[in-house]
């Protein structure tokens, strides 16, 4: 018996925040070079410390993420600017309860819901192609819902794999 195996990449649409964040970092960044430059060199050190936090921090703020689906199996990895990768969640989806389009009423109970935690791995972009679907799982004695983009070859393995649990419309 083959694998099934399906994975899919995803790129996170940049926020209003997120931009804000970058550009306020270099702001300051550039800020205190200038002032250390023309008033006093130990202003610089500021600077510096402020170069290596944007060298952290600006890199974190380009996401994609990666969906890898194996035998009922499905793991979301961040990858931080096209170089870091980083295991977000693995989810074994026999504990599935159901898997809809988000905006689909067969989750509105379980949106309503203020028990269960949401994980958001989507690309924050509605419509242009971009369908997100979310799932409700019970992991780790909790309920949690999952929100991504999956195509059309892994909708169609996850539904070959549990037909009752997934929702199309």
């Amino acid at each position: 018996m083959s694998d099934l195996y399906t994975e899919v990449l995803v790129k996170k649409q940049q926020t209003g925040k997120d931009k804000a964040i970058k550009g306020v970092l270099i702001f300051f960044t550039v800020l205190f070079a200038a002032a250390g430059i023309m008033m006093n060199p130990l202003i610089l050190l500021l600077a510096l410390v402020l170069g290596i936090v944007d060298y952290i921090f600006i890199p974190k703020l380009s996401v994609e993420f990666e969906y890898l689906y194996v035998n009922g199996e499905l793991d979301i990895d961040r990858i931080y600017s096209q170089s870091r990768r980083k295991r977000a969640a693995s989810y074994e989806l026999s504990n599935m309860e159901i898997l809809a389009p988000y905006q689909s009423h067969q989750l509105d109970s379980y949106k309503n819901n203020q028990s269960i935690k949401r994980y958001n791995y989507s690309s924050g972009i509605e419509g242009q192609g971009h369908k997100p679907y979310a799932f409700v799982i019970s992991k780790d004695n909790a309920m949690q819902m999952v929100i991504f983009e999956p195509d059309e070859v892994m909708l169609k393995d996850i539904r070959n794999r549990a037909p009752r649990k997934v929702f199309m419309d």
